[in-house]
Protein backbone atom coordinates (compact mmCIF):
# COMPACT_ATOMS: atom_id res chain seq x y z
CA UNK A 1 0.00 0.00 0.00
CA UNK A 2 1.41 3.38 -1.00
CA UNK A 3 0.92 6.13 1.59
CA UNK A 4 0.38 9.70 0.43
CA UNK A 5 3.19 12.16 1.06
CA UNK A 6 1.07 14.12 3.55
CA UNK A 7 0.51 11.05 5.69
CA UNK A 8 1.97 10.83 9.15
CA UNK A 9 1.86 7.89 11.48
CA UNK A 10 -1.41 8.00 13.33
CA UNK A 11 -2.99 5.88 16.03
CA UNK A 12 -5.05 2.84 15.06
CA UNK A 13 -7.82 4.62 16.99
CA UNK A 14 -7.80 7.50 14.50
CA UNK A 15 -11.30 7.80 12.99
CA UNK A 16 -11.44 7.09 9.26
CA UNK A 17 -13.79 10.07 8.82
CA UNK A 18 -11.03 12.48 9.88
CA UNK A 19 -8.20 13.39 7.54
CA UNK A 20 -4.62 12.87 8.64
CA UNK A 21 -3.28 15.67 10.87
CA UNK A 22 -1.34 18.16 8.81
CA UNK A 23 -3.17 17.36 5.59
CA UNK A 24 -5.31 19.91 3.80
CA UNK A 25 -8.53 20.68 5.69
CA UNK A 26 -7.94 18.04 8.35
CA UNK A 27 -9.18 20.27 11.16
CA UNK A 28 -12.45 20.87 9.31
CA UNK A 29 -12.93 17.11 8.90
CA UNK A 30 -12.18 16.67 12.61
CA UNK A 31 -14.73 19.32 13.59
CA UNK A 32 -17.36 17.75 11.34
CA UNK A 33 -16.80 14.33 12.89
CA UNK A 34 -16.81 15.72 16.44
CA UNK A 35 -20.08 17.60 15.82
CA UNK A 36 -21.72 14.29 14.96
CA UNK A 37 -20.89 13.00 18.44
CA UNK A 38 -22.63 15.73 20.40
CA UNK A 39 -26.32 16.62 20.69
CA UNK A 40 -27.47 18.74 17.74
CA UNK A 41 -28.34 21.72 19.94
CA UNK A 42 -24.66 22.16 20.82
CA UNK A 43 -23.43 22.01 17.22
CA UNK A 44 -24.52 25.58 16.49
CA UNK A 45 -22.93 27.24 19.53
CA UNK A 46 -20.44 29.83 18.22
CA UNK A 47 -17.71 28.94 20.73
CA UNK A 48 -17.79 25.29 19.68
CA UNK A 49 -17.79 26.24 15.99
CA UNK A 50 -14.84 28.64 16.29
CA UNK A 51 -12.70 26.50 18.59
CA UNK A 52 -12.38 22.85 17.50
CA UNK A 53 -10.35 22.03 20.61
CA UNK A 54 -13.32 23.14 22.74
CA UNK A 55 -15.61 21.04 20.56
CA UNK A 56 -13.30 18.08 21.13
CA UNK A 57 -13.42 18.61 24.89
CA UNK A 58 -17.21 18.65 24.81
CA UNK A 59 -17.28 15.50 22.66
CA UNK A 60 -15.01 13.76 25.18
CA UNK A 61 -17.40 14.64 28.00
CA UNK A 62 -20.40 13.56 25.95
CA UNK A 63 -18.93 10.17 25.06
CA UNK A 64 -17.83 9.54 28.66
CA UNK A 65 -21.39 10.23 29.81
CA UNK A 66 -22.76 7.86 27.17
CA UNK A 67 -20.37 5.16 28.42
CA UNK A 68 -21.69 5.66 31.97
CA UNK A 69 -25.28 5.39 30.73
CA UNK A 70 -24.59 2.23 28.71
CA UNK A 71 -22.75 0.63 31.65
CA UNK A 72 -25.63 1.43 34.01
CA UNK A 73 -28.13 0.00 31.52
CA UNK A 74 -26.00 -3.14 31.22
CA UNK A 75 -25.50 -3.54 34.98
CA UNK A 76 -29.20 -3.12 35.78
CA UNK A 77 -30.74 -4.94 32.83
CA UNK A 78 -30.97 -8.40 34.36
CA UNK A 79 -32.69 -7.09 37.49
CA UNK A 80 -34.95 -4.43 35.96
CA UNK A 81 -35.99 -5.69 32.53
CA UNK A 82 -37.97 -8.73 33.78
CA UNK A 83 -40.18 -6.31 35.74
CA UNK A 84 -41.20 -4.77 32.41
CA UNK A 85 -42.65 -8.11 31.32
CA UNK A 86 -40.11 -8.68 28.60
CA UNK A 87 -39.40 -12.21 27.38
CA UNK A 88 -36.05 -13.72 28.36
CA UNK A 89 -34.89 -13.72 24.73
CA UNK A 90 -35.43 -9.96 24.49
CA UNK A 91 -33.61 -9.41 27.78
CA UNK A 92 -30.62 -11.47 26.61
CA UNK A 93 -30.54 -9.63 23.28
CA UNK A 94 -30.70 -6.29 25.10
CA UNK A 95 -27.83 -7.24 27.40
CA UNK A 96 -25.71 -8.16 24.38
CA UNK A 97 -26.68 -4.88 22.74
CA UNK A 98 -25.58 -2.86 25.80
CA UNK A 99 -22.30 -4.79 26.07
CA UNK A 100 -21.53 -4.14 22.40
CA UNK A 101 -22.43 -0.47 22.81
CA UNK A 102 -20.02 -0.07 25.75
CA UNK A 103 -17.21 -1.50 23.61
CA UNK A 104 -18.11 0.74 20.65
CA UNK A 105 -18.27 3.83 22.87
CA UNK A 106 -14.89 3.00 24.41
CA UNK A 107 -13.43 2.88 20.90
CA UNK A 108 -15.05 6.21 20.05
CA UNK A 109 -13.65 7.68 23.28
CA UNK A 110 -10.13 6.64 22.24
CA UNK A 111 -10.70 8.17 18.80
CA UNK A 112 -11.94 11.43 20.31
CA UNK A 113 -8.89 11.51 22.57
CA UNK A 114 -6.55 11.05 19.58
CA UNK A 115 -8.28 13.83 17.63
CA UNK A 116 -8.31 16.10 20.70
CA UNK A 117 -4.59 15.65 21.22
CA UNK A 118 -3.88 16.40 17.57
CA UNK A 119 -6.07 19.52 17.65
CA UNK A 120 -4.28 20.71 20.79
CA UNK A 121 -0.92 20.13 19.09
CA UNK A 122 0.08 17.27 21.39
CA UNK A 123 -0.59 14.49 18.90
CA UNK A 124 0.73 13.54 15.53
CA UNK A 125 0.88 15.96 12.68
CA UNK A 126 1.63 19.14 14.58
Amino acid sequence: MIMPLTSTRISHDWPCQVKTPGSYDWERSAAKWLRELIPARYASYPALIRHPVLLARHAQLQVQQEIRVARTALQTARAELPMLGLPESVIEHTIKLYAAEVLQLQHIARSVRAVSEALAGRGTGR
